[in-house]
């Protein structure tokens, strides 16, 4: 067999290289800008080597209400996760059995997926002002987010379920195990790696959230709308700063679901031991 690689693997590592540098170069480059010095500025050559500008991120008066916007969406963000895992999974387990209106039910539930995100957004907080309700980012924004993450959920929970063998509940079943018994000690365990991956999803989506909170946040913005707001006034490295702090938390997330991953395969691979030992 010929050794030699032809053009189309040189096509192909070279098209890689493009995709991994457009990805990864800019994040890079936020990351080494955020740590300029004091008197530095938005572009290279670095004027010095400090954490000046991440200190400054957290003032207030300097650069907005990055702190408060944060934990908005930290809240936010978890919420619309556990909502999106519980809804999911349950959609997974009526959808296992055809009812009436189930294909109408599936369609209007994904359908927003194909209408843009801002006009979702635009006519929530019409809605809510038509009702004379005040738009906020716990209330509208928070359903605006959900129907973003909800389709997604619905459509990895129905592909899990389409895989996922029904005799083992059956053997719950046979052994006297109820509904909510099975449910809890076998259906959940077997598929928690999967709902992690939902509640990932869900919160990582919603984290990042900006055409859909761009009308339903109310008067306190969400990070993404701050980052906005803070290259219209900041022209500071606070911002390269601002954009380390959120990769690093994005990080932090996709770090912990991997740390959960880990823990849910150990623990099944100790059972099994256990059982084996038993029998």
């Amino acid at each position: 067999m010929n050794g030699r690689r032809g053009p189309a693997y040189w096509l192909l590592a070279g098209f890689f290289a493009l995709f991994v540098l457009f990805l990864y170069g800019p994040t890079l480059t936020i990351l080494v800008l955020s740590f300029q010095g004091p008197q530095g500025g938005l572009t290279f050559p670095m004027n010095g080597v400090s954490v000046h500008w991440f200190k400054n991120l957290f003032e207030k008066q300097m650069v907005g209400d990055f702190a408060g916007s944060l934990q908005r969406s930290m809240i936010l963000g978890v919420a619309v996760m556990l909502v999106t895992v519980a809804a999911s999974f349950a959609a997974g387990l009526a959808f296992r059995s055809r009812f009436t209106g189930s294909a109408f039910i599936f369609y209007l539930a994904v359908a927003s997926l194909i209408v843009p995100s801002i006009l979702i957004s635009l006519g929530i907080g019409l809605l809510f002002r038509v009702l004379g309700w005040d738009a906020a980012w716990y209330s509208s924004a928070f359903g605006a987010h959900l129907t973003w993450t909800l389709p997604f959920g619905l459509l990895i929970m129905f592909a899990v379920f389409n895989r996922f063998d029904r005799r083992y509940e059956e053997a719950a079943r046979d052994l006297g195990a109820t509904s909510w018994q099975t449910i809890r000690f076998v259906v959940i365990p077997i598929l928690l790696p999967s709902l992690i991956g939902v509640g990932l999803f869900g919160f990582t989506l919603s984290y990042d959230e900006f055409a859909r909170s761009l009308y339903t946040s109310g008067t306190f913005n969400t990070l993404p709308l701050e980052i906005y707001g803070m290259t219209t006034n900041v022209t500071t490295p606070v911002l390269y700063a601002l954009g380390t702090v959120t990769t690093g938390v994005s990080f932090l997330v996709i770090a912990l679901a991997l740390v959960s991953f880990t823990w849910v395969r150990r623990r099944r691979q100790r059972h099994g031991s256990d059982a084996g030992k038993a029998a």
